[in-house]
């Protein structure tokens, strides 16, 4: 009754190692995207300290940075869990024989995209906090960051003796 030309073709192992590699691929953007959220969440705090080091009297937050990592971690979760319920779709797909489905590739081409536009409001963001703290500050001198190291380690030695 069931011959054996009838039956779907079942998927090679290659075909599992394949879509675990690819689950494994996912993961680790998600992984870089949530740990590059975190470091630019911490930006702002970053800043911050440095205006105190620089005994500036203008406060000024920023905010914007925690939001633009808390986006970079949101994204990174749901790349995660996107990518999980595929590598579960895909699989089942493999154990029913159905190896014929072309996978699209929309999520690598949305977070591609997600990521761009993160990047470019991150860029625009940056370019105006050092437009702000050079006019805030009333010279267009930069301080390097030895500069400023060495300044607070005078600091910490007039303190320490």
């Amino acid at each position: 009754m069931n011959s054996p030309e009838s039956a779907p073709p079942k998927a090679s192992l290659s075909d599992y190692l394949a879509a675990e590699r690819t689950l494994l691929a996912w993961i680790r953007t998600g992984l870089a995207m949530m740990g590059f959220g975190f470091v630019v969440a911490r930006f702002g705090l970053f800043l911050q300290e440095l205006r105190v080091a620089q005994n500036s009297a203008a406060t000024q937050h920023y905010g914007l940075s925690l939001w633009f990592g808390t986006a970079l971690i949101a994204v990174g979760v749901g790349v995660n869990a996107i990518a999980g319920w595929r590598h579960l779709r895909l699989l089942h797909e493999l154990d029913r024989g159905e190896t014929s489905h072309s996978h699209s590739t929309a999520q690598a081409v949305m977070v591609a995209f997600i990521v761009a536009l993160v990047g470019l409001a991150m860029a625009i963001y940056l370019i105006s906090v050092h437009s702000t703290t050079q006019s805030g500050t009333g010279s267009n001198k930069e301080v390097s960051f030895v500069e400023q190291q060495r300044r607070c380690s005078g600091c910490q030695q007039s303190f320490s003796g």
